[in-house]
């Protein structure tokens, strides 16, 4: 009799089991209203293979501004960052030795100039002869390029900004004693940049002045195509990389030094190639949804490098497959679509 007591509730509990069911994802996502979606077709198209390859953003117009004479650093009246136009003065260098010079240069003319004047009335009056106002119309001369060649060291202690830019980097400082060819500051241009990269030597063959390059600058967030403005005609045989530089396109919000990434292009092959919008990353996965029939359907893929605003996709597509571009935020698996043109 206590058996038949346990059985009872035993299958009971079984029946109830039996009855209840459950919803799956796929069945649940089917509930829900149609999500309204952009179709692309995945194709297969002749691209050419692309090379990633860093580089550095540069201003086109940069100096480093060495002194000329030598001297104590009187005054660098200029700070990092600070922008400065063409004339500006950036440093003044005390050389009082090149002062006395132009002094004495100045005196020697002047006593050239007065013993020339005196030849010049006695050869009127015929007590000179023209040989001997020849010979002080040529110390006359001599003496003016003295002067000259003294005013311009002299104009040496002042140095200016070559042309309008920023000071990117002071090698020096007000009481330094400076020399001839030692570096003060280093002046970059703000109107032009170019990228400054090296390209494997291999590469070169298919690019010329003019080729457009797409480069890509994580700290600015920017991306970009800029023409191939300089190709250097010699290989650096220790890198086997040949030097370029690529034009930044103006108002491209970019600095100096930044980091920049380059896709060079290389020989041609066949590739599966689908909108890089349709590509979403979740963690370290990359998915798309494509349109199978009226429903959504998810697919893990991995993805190559990127055509303009399309991308290789190398696995988990098949050609002719249909993507949804720029999934709408909570789109599922198994969810109705209603495809817009």
């Amino acid at each position: 009799m206590k058996t038949s007591l346990l059985l009872v509730p035993l299958s009971t509990l079984a029946l109830l089991a039996g009855c209840a069911k459950h919803s799956t994802p796929g069945e649940a996502a089917a509930s829900l209203p149609p999500a309204t979606v952009r179709i692309a077709t995945v194709q297969a198209e002749t691209a050419p293979v692309i090379t990633g390859v860093t580089g550095t953003i540069r201003p086109a117009q940069r100096a480093t501004i060495a002194a000329k004479v030598m001297g104590t650093i009187q005054d660098l009246p200029v700070t990092l960052g600070q922008h400065v136009r063409a004339g500006d003065i950036l440093a003044r260098i005390a050389a009082d030795e090149i002062s006395t010079r132009v002094l004495q240069a100045q005196s020697q003319l002047n006593q050239a100039r007065r013993d020339l004047d005196r030849e010049r009335d006695l050869l009127a009056k015929g007590a000179s002869t023209a040989d001997m106002v020849k010979g002080l119309e040529d110390r006359f001369a001599m003496t003016q390029a003295m002067v000259r060649e003294a005013e311009v060291m002299l104009g040496y202690t002042m140095i200016r900004a070559p042309f309008d830019g920023v000071v990117a980097r002071k090698f020096a400082h007000a009481g330094d004693l400076a020399a001839p060819g030692m570096p003060l500051l280093e002046v970059e241009g703000t109107d032009a940049f170019q990228v400054e990269a090296g390209i494997p030597d291999s590469l070169v063959s298919g690019l010329s002045v003019g080729t457009t390059i797409t480069v890509e600058v994580p700290a600015a967030n920017a991306t970009f195509s800029g023409n191939l403005a300089e190709v250097s005609s010699a290989a650096d045989a220790s890198a086997r990389t040949v030097a370029v530089k690529i034009a930044v396109p103006a108002g491209t919000a970019v600095r100096s030094g930044q980091f920049a990434r380059l896709q060079v292009p290389g020989e041609s092959v066949r590739a599966l190639l689908a909108p890089a919008a349709a590509v979403t990353s979740y963690g370290q996965m990359q998915r798309v949804f494509i349109a199978a029939g009226d429903r959504a359907e998810l697919r893990l893929i991995k993805t190559g490098a990127a055509h303009g605003d399309r991308i290789e996709i190398l696995a988990g597509l098949a050609e002719g497959e249909r993507v949804v571009v720029s999934p709408p935020t909570g789109l599922r698996e198994g969810q109705p679509l209603e495809v817009r043109p």
